[in-house]
């Protein structure tokens, strides 16, 4: 097991170092200087000289891409020169929206497909499975942000009930700030339910034809009982495989919903550093996103040794 574990672990820390390194050189081959970006046309030939001397852009690319993972090492992701502040700083601000927004949008995604996809394999054939393909089928083919448009124009301008877009803060209380992001959660979750109510359906179907299963039923045991405590536990490692990627997606995918909300967050981070070519942030939270998803792939394999006991006999 501890061999096991520490594979992976020395899987994912190589896994990182590559993509930094494929990170930093197509961002270093982009088209353009980014200090001629930043100033404009109109400044003078030492200021331009200046400012690519202090984004170490005179220096060779390797020898940068080296100063670079030097400094990652000692947590220091540089100096934005659109925000003029720490990166790191400015990535664990957006941080604090666009990660219990993923939170949300997760749960609630969970708290759908779970049901419908047990109720779909429950009745698989019959107008219960049929209605669950058709949300699933619906929530596939709609974009998120156009579900989020739809929901600001029923609940914000319509009814009222709820915020048009904006994040006040958590300063602000914990109350304002969850309402502020209960829309933009279910326009995301909407998408994320559909596909996980077929994977967990699936599942269930699969599990369902296992002889175990036949046996349960055999000894008189109900079937919502036979589902949700034999069939489901048994059928959860492509849900949590789906989960996992869920939950990346949705901390790295969150750009169009963000800025249809108006959402400080990650997303609309990396949408105004790419328009405002701030290379140091365009590089860090790439970085970042890529290392979230490393890092989720990871503990999902985790999560395996912990659902399925033969994966933890093999591995003792």
């Amino acid at each position: 097991m501890i061999a096991l574990i520490s594979k992976r672990i020395l899987t994912l820390l190589i896994t990182l170092l590559a993509v930094s390194f494929l990170i930093y050189f197509v961002m270093g081959l982009l088209p353009g200087d980014p200090a001629a970006i930043m100033l404009g046309t109109s400044a003078s030939a030492d200021t331009l000289a200046a400012l690519q001397k202090q984004m170490g852009l005179d220096q060779p690319l390797v020898l940068r891409y080296l100063q670079w993972l030097a400094a990652i090492a000692r947590g220091d992701l540089g100096q934005s020169y659109t925000y003029g502040v720490p990166v790191a700083g400015l990535i664990l601000d957006r941080l604090t929206v666009t990660l219990p927004l993923a939170l949300i949008a997760v749960g609630l995604s969970i708290l759908i497909a779970l049901p419908l996809g047990v109720l779909a394999a429950r009745y698989r054939g019959g107008v219960i499975d049929f209605l669950c393909g058709l949300f699933a089928h619906a929530g596939i083919a709609v974009p998120g942000f156009w579900v989020g448009l739809l929901l600001i124009l029923l609940f914000s301008t319509t009814l009222g009930w709820m915020p048009a877009g904006g994040f006040p803060g958590w300063q602000a209380g914990v109350a304002p700030a969850l309402k502020a992001l209960v829309l933009p959660a279910v326009a995301l979750a909407f998408s994320q339910a559909s596909v996980l109510t077929r994977v967990c359906r699936s599942a269930m179907l699969e599990v369902m034809g296992e002889d175990f299963v036949r046996t349960v039923r055999a000894k008189g045991i109900g079937e919502g009982a036979t589902l949700w405590k034999h069939v489901l536990p048994n059928a959860l490692i492509p849900v949590v495989t789906m989960i996992g990627l869920q939950f990346t997606f949705l901390i790295a995918g969150t750009v169009l919903v963000e800025n249809v909300f108006n959402l400080p967050g990650l997303g609309r981070l990396a949408y105004q550093a790419l328009t405002q070519r701030d290379i140091v942030v365009m590089q860090s939270v790439v970085l970042f996103f890529c290392a979230l998803v490393i890092t989720m792939n990871f503990l999902v394999d985790m999560a395996y040794l912990l659902i399925d006991p033969r994966l933890r006999a093999r591995a003792a």
